[in-house]
């Protein structure tokens, strides 16, 4: 029996949120709170297409992947808040404060230095926000 179009979406959504749930637990709420007054179907695209389609495939490991995400997101210079979240996520699957620095530095040579320049800015950020003790 062919599985319907509603299975089918339904797969890729779950298996968005499971990769969502390796690189940070708590961006799944976040994602959809965030939205749930503007856009909602909007969190659901991405947990389909971006985590259920694009993240799930296979060649890559998740690292490679939050690699190419920070070095992409940097060049841009000017996608701070979902380079913070990349950030994040990499930090949840191992790179380290050195590695993401290197990353970003690197994205100098082909998207400018003030492009850099702001995206080690938010990287100093995140790092220091991840070094505060909760309260």
């Amino acid at each position: 029996m062919a599985q319907s179009v509603v299975d089918l979406e339904q797969r890729r959504y779950e298996r968005g949120r499971q990769i969502v749930d390796k690189l940070d637990r708590d961006a799944d709420d976040k994602v959809i709170a965030a939205l749930s007054d503007i856009a909602p179907d909007f969190s659901r695209y991405i947990f389909e297409f971006a985590f259920g389609d694009i993240y799930s495939r296979p060649g890559l490991d998740l690292r490679s992947r939050e690699i190419a995400a920070i070095a992409s997101l940097a060049a841009l210079g000017n996608a701070s808040a979902q380079l913070r979240v990349q950030i994040e996520a990499a930090m949840n699957i191992g790179l380290d404060r050195d590695e993401i620095i290197g990353l970003i530095i690197q994205t100098a040579v082909y998207s400018g230095f003030p492009a850099a320049m702001n995206e080690l800015l938010v990287a100093k950020e995140v790092f220091s926000a991840r070094s505060r003790p909760l309260e």
